[in-house]
């Protein structure tokens, strides 16, 4: 087990979901993490917004890794999803989006932090672990990958 597991959890994983932009993308995982850990949907959507106005966090292949600072946020969380049919994540040059790797961490960030995020951003770029996230049809072998990152 790595640092991730100690963040993700099964529930925050989503399979072949049906958004036709990045505004009901952002809108869905506002709702995921509001279900899941009681955030409020508004800061999670807010804060995913934000972050992307200062640049796309597409990382081209199909791959993007949204993330931001939500207020009153105690601990981070990262979730998973995956796009029936990729979207234009308004990200120049880069090709649509089918996975992401959401991250949201407290307003007062730490270092750690930053390390999970260049982390995940490492890893995703492997070949092989990139066609797993972008194929694989079971969420519980999606979070054992995620969860044995080292």
């Amino acid at each position: 087990m790595n640092a991730l597991a100690q963040l993700i959890t099964p529930n925050n994983i989503s399979l072949d979901i049906e958004v036709s932009s990045r505004d009901e993308l952002f809108a869905f995982i506002a709702q995921l993490f509001e279900k899941n850990h009681g955030i409020p949907a508004d800061s999670v959507k807010i804060c995913l917004e934000e972050r992307e106005a200062l640049g796309s966090t597409a990382l081209g292949n199909g791959i993007a890794i949204p993330h931001g600072r939500v207020k009153l946020l105690e601990q981070a969380h990262i979730g998973f999803v995956r796009l029936k049919d990729s979207i234009n994540f308004d990200a120049s040059g880069s090709q649509p989006v089918k996975a992401l790797v959401i991250m949201l961490v407290p307003e007062a960030a730490t270092q750690i932090h930053l390390d999970i995020l260049a982390k995940v951003a490492q890893t995703i770029s492997d070949k092989n672990n990139k066609n797993i996230l972008l194929t694989e049809p079971s969420a519980d072998n999606i979070y054992q990958l995620l969860t044995a990152w080292n």
